[in-house]
């Protein structure tokens, strides 16, 4: 299947999901998630669920995060450039839909995408090789592209991996990890 066929095929299967099994999956997801190695710095960045999209909820996640007194840095579209600006999350954070029902910080404290250290990623599918296919808007790739060389990428995904996704470009920048309800995937991390 090529990328649009793959997009397609995640979208419905996530569009058959009960609520009751996407919070169960995200929980599950989030206590994976504490297997990862990668508790031990300041700075994570991490998506507000679109649940429209039947997206992972990150709640879970951001919960032990906050939990753990890390920096909670949320993004922002900046349709301009087809990046993302990202904001530190504190009390005072505003938090409106967008035209997309993408839940986003109004404003606040911009933190530079170098200072990142570790980045949740929303996803459809994933690869066996760490390459995944988001909406097709390329906004995480460009953020991405502007964070330091050791940042660490990890996916969040309901399903399994495919066993290859053609059409890689060399802008797609691949995952160190996807976090699954059953496991956790590791590609050639660092």
């Amino acid at each position: 299947m090529n990328k649009a066929q793959l997009r397609k095929k995640f979208k419905d299967l996530r569009l058959e999901l009960k609520d009751a099994e996407i919070e169960k999956m995200s929980l599950e997801i989030a206590n994976r998630s504490l297997e990862l190695p990668v508790w031990d710095y300041r700075y994570y960045h991490i998506f507000l669920s679109i649940p429209e999209q039947k997206e992972v909820d990150t709640e879970f996640l951001l919960h032990i995060l906050q939990g753990k007194d890390k920096e909670v840095i949320i993004p922002k579209t900046d349709h301009k450039t087809g990046g993302l600006l990202n904001f530190l999350l504190t009390d005072q954070t505003v938090i409106k839909k967008n035209r997309w029902n993408i839940p986003e910080p109004q404003d606040g404290i911009e933190v530079p995408s170098e200072k990142l250290d570790v980045v949740f990623i929303p996803l459809l599918a994933f690869d066996k090789s760490g390459h995944r296919i988001g909406y097709g808007k390329g906004f995480y790739d460009k953020f991405l592209a502007g964070c330091k060389p050791e940042v660490i990428k990890i996916g969040l995904s309901f399903f399994k991996p495919v066993e290859e996704i053609k059409e890689i470009f060399s802008s797609d920048i691949p995952l160190d990890y996807c976090v699954t309800p059953d496991k956790i995937y590791e590609f050639g991390t660092k």
